[in-house]
């Protein structure tokens, strides 16, 4: 194929680690200018590219490019979540002329589950229309429920390591709260990010792997009732007066009026109720075996956002990534997915290699039942040797400037428009 254009763009909640990927998809593109023309960045994904709003990259100052190594979340490019469904044939007529107007041959979508099912759906379309393009996945997810049980497909995905480490510390520092105020507050109640897979609040475990701390974790997966949940904490405060819990956020608590979002996932952020409310509302209500009252917190956004707690070996993994991906779009083609897999031994090695789309679009994989504890309010070792080695040993290091933290600031500097003004389909009144 001859020299073409590139698009990145990304989808789906942030990570800390994510413009990494992007960062090694710029490097790696401008280190083979006979090949890539322009790296253009979709501005909020893939809405980016069918409001044709295409943010030049390949011109951006070096040392912001640089940067993306500790500026976490997506506000350097944006993210999105629209949703490319079936019979919407006229976003991905958009799609094509885009591609066409721009000279675009490359398209790397970096984001989970169902941004993967995008990137597939627009290989399968460049291919069905006989566009010159190669399409590349790079997986993004802080949940970790990309692929399959088996870890065959990918081993996890670049963002995980980095709340699990978050999880580690957080847990670590509520116990030395709850250590002094338990007369007053005996149970503490976390909420942790999870929907529907609990490799989140599993984490939590990484904080206390000696089992000292009088620590209960609760997965969706875990399928505890409330009262089992109320039984299980009275005995922990019998024994030991105090008790910290960790609990998903997609924990079977009744209705609590929940939010869908774009995709069709319970936003619980923008629920109601949270989940932790509710055990809090019910321990206190039932009454607890100690002296004093149940109480909660939900942790917010900064679980995925906060550049602080960033594991360094997440870090350079979603470089690495970043990197495959553009070595399988010049060497392999269109209508792979960049992976990353674990080698055997008990020495931590990856390698990454490639996947067919069509294998992770849309796939959906759950915290493994063997790693799930015979109590169902923790997690077994194995679990912990899978991910320790995830989170790395150090502190990243951030650059600072007048006491605050130096993210990427890229200039405003889009390709002119060839296309009419577009309207996301989805956003059609019908």
């Amino acid at each position: 194929m001859a020299r073409k254009n590139v698009i990145v763009a990304q989808s789906g909640g942030p990570s800390p680690v994510i413009n990494n990927s992007l960062r090694g998809i710029i490097d790696t593109c401008k280190m083979f200018p006979e090949v890539f023309g322009t790296v253009y960045a979709g501005w909020h994904g893939i809405e980016g590219v069918l409001k044709e709003e295409l943010l030049n990259l390949s011109d951006q100052q070096a040392d912001e490019i640089a940067l993306l190594r500790v500026t976490p979340a997506a506000g350097s490019i944006g993210t999105c979540r629209y949703k490319l469904k079936d019979h919407q044939q006229q976003d991905f007529a958009r799609i094509m002329d885009v591609f066409r107007s721009h000279n675009v041959g490359y398209f790397f979508y970096i984001g989970g589950n169902d941004s993967q099912h995008t990137a597939f759906k627009v290989s399968q379309l460049a291919h069905e229309a006989g566009v010159e393009l190669v399409a590349v996945g790079v997986p993004k997810t802080i949940d970790n429920d990309v692929g399959d049980s088996e870890f065959q497909l990918i081993d996890h995905t670049p963002g995980y390591g980095s709340v699990a480490r978050y999880w580690s510390h957080i847990v670590q520092t509520a116990n030395e709260e709850n250590m002094g105020s338990c007369p007053a507050d005996p149970v503490l109640v976390l909420q942790a990010m999870g929907r529907k897979i609990g490799f989140i609040p599993a984490a939590a475990r990484l904080a206390d792997p000696n089992r000292e701390i009088p620590l209960q974790i609760y997965l969706t997966e875990s399928k505890v009732t409330m009262e089992q949940l109320a039984d299980n904490v009275n005995d922990q405060l019998r024994k030991d007066g105090r008790c910290i819990v960790v609990i998903s956020e997609g924990f079977d608590v009744g209705n609590i009026g929940e939010v869908k979002d774009a995709f069709g996932h319970t936003s619980f952020g923008a629920s109601k109720l949270s989940v932790y409310q509710s055990v809090v509302n019910y321990l206190n209500d039932r009454g607890l075996k100690a002296r004093g009252s149940a109480r909660g917190q939900v942790m917010g956004t900064d679980q995925r956002h906060s550049m602080i707690y960033a594991s360094t070996v997440d870090l350079d993994e979603a470089y690495k990534v970043g990197q495959k991906a553009v070595d399988i779009a010049m060497n392999e083609g269109n209508g792979w997915m960049a992976t990353i897999l674990r080698e055997p031994g008990f020495i931590y090695n990856v390698r990454y290699d490639k996947v067919p789309l069509q294998k992770v679009a849309l796939s959906e994989r759950f915290f493994p039942e063997k790693w799930i504890a015979p109590s169902r309010v923790d997690v077994t070792d194995e679990f912990l040797s899978y991910v320790r080695p995830l989170i790395g040993e150090d502190w990243v290091s951030v650059p600072m400037v007048n006491g605050v933290q130096r993210f990427t600031r890229f200039k405003p500097m889009f390709a002119e428009k060839c296309l009419p003004e577009y309207t996301p389909e989805a956003y059609l009144k019908k």
